[in-house]
């Protein structure tokens, strides 16, 4: 059994905007407040796509790091480092694709999807056909058991749980395993074993997944455990083998509600995205200029929120009382459309203020992020490599 370990990462593609932090970094910041996490920038997967004009990555990634920090992520309490710089994740990737049959890839809903939307570009590469094996080897290389994603995202979970399975089933397989198993259990003491081998009966016979749960939480309370005899104890108690590389966890998130300028989803691709660090003089006029109900063609037409796209933004910045002054106010032309701007201008410039204010410290010296990111790829790096070596041992490619 292995620790708890959160991991997600992004791909720089430039600044980020409000979408970015309602529908990511907000989580990111309740998440490591619960557990330990690890955030990677993900410049590899930004290859997948931009493989052709890389000049821009490095500085992207440099700035969306700042990004994060403005946002509040805690370099105190999560780990932040550059996919690229801990190049195990390049080696668990390259052992991975030669036991993963290509079909598994072909199948993953978004390959087909993205290559439509991407259709200007030439994605007839192996790199993006394999980026979601190069996004599983991100997850398993940390033996990640949760990992946050929207629902869309689920299959990539899925599909890294069962690369997970195929290798454990294909090399956790050592010699001597049962009895090195039956070994392992007598040394939990005898009440231990005893109600080890009671929840491992319970669950091969019953399919009783709160044995396996507290049969987990039993070996935890055991002092002094070896890491491959726990290891072994855990693939017994399912029937598997020794547990090489552990099967991820889907962390559902919500949907990100942030509209853009123009009341479609917030991207870039539409041109309709506010940065997070945007300056207060761009916001401003920026949601000065955004379009209203088109009804309202004179100050004193009567319109409908629910065709404005200022209304969405009053669902996600406004409480209560300031929504039905829009409810009331518009629908009667009681208000003006820049009336009725005024207070989401306010909210976000507010929201905006703590991400300039912790945002400046790193714009002032920039060694400041470039240490942050050398010990994170230190620390990323330190636990990508004990699973390299549980790796190469099981399939037998530790030369000493």
């Amino acid at each position: 059994m292995y620790a708890e370990r959160v991991l997600s990462g992004m791909r720089p593609t430039g600044s980020l905007h409000l979408g970015h932090y309602h529908g990511v970094l907000k989580n990111w910041v309740e998440l490591q407040q619960k557990h330990p996490c690890l955030f990677f920038v993900a410049d590899w997967h930004a290859l997948t796509t931009q493989y052709d004009d890389p000049q821009g990555i490095v500085a992207a990634s440099w700035d969306m790091v700042i990004d994060w920090l403005a946002a509040g992520v805690d370099p105190q309490r999560a780990t932040l480092f550059i996919q690229s710089q801990v190049p195990e994740h390049a080696e668990l990737h390259l052992l991975l694709s030669m036991m993963t049959p290509l079909g598994w890839l072909e199948r993953v809903p978004t390959y087909k999807d993205q290559q439509e939307k991407l259709e200007s570009k030439d994605l007839s590469t192996y790199g993006f056909l394999g980026y979601p094996l190069l996004q599983s080897a991100d997850i398993l290389i940390y033996r990640a058991d949760k990992v946050p994603v929207g629902e869309d995202q689920v299959p990539h979970i899925e599909f890294s749980r069962e690369l997970a399975r195929r290798f454990n089933h294909l090399y956790g397989r050592e010699a001597g395993f049962e009895d090195k198993a039956r070994e392992a259990v007598r040394k939990l003491g005898s009440k231990r074993a005893r109600s080890y081998t009671q929840l491992r009966t319970h669950f091969q016979q019953n399919g009783d997944r709160t044995a396996i749960e507290r049969a987990h939480a039993l070996l935890d309370e055991v002092p002094g455990l070896a890491h491959a005899d726990r290891e072994r104890l855990c693939g017994y108690l399912e029937g598997t083998g020794k547990m090489i590389l552990v099967e991820p966890g889907a962390l559902l998130t919500a949907a990100s509600r942030m509209p853009g300028l123009d009341g479609q989803k917030m991207s870039k691709s539409y041109g309709n995205t506010i940065t997070l660090r945007e300056d207060a003089a761009s916001v401003t006029h920026k949601l000065r200029r955004m379009p209203t109900d088109p009804a309202r063609v004179r100050r004193d037409d009567p319109g409908d929120p629910d065709r404005c796209p200022v209304w969405q933004l009053h669902q996600v910045y406004s409480d209560d009382a300031c929504q039905e002054w829009v409810q009331q106010g518009c629908r009667s032309a009681g208000i003006g459309c820049l009336d009725c701007k005024q207070p989401v201008i306010d909210a976000i410039l507010v929201e905006q203020a703590p991400m300039h204010e912790r945002a400046q410290p790193y714009l002032d010296d920039p060694r400041l992020v470039q240490e942050i990111v050398a010990e994170g790829n230190r620390k990323a790096r330190q636990l990508a490599r004990e699973t390299m070596r549980d790796v190469r041992d099981a399939m037998g490619l530790n030369y000493g």
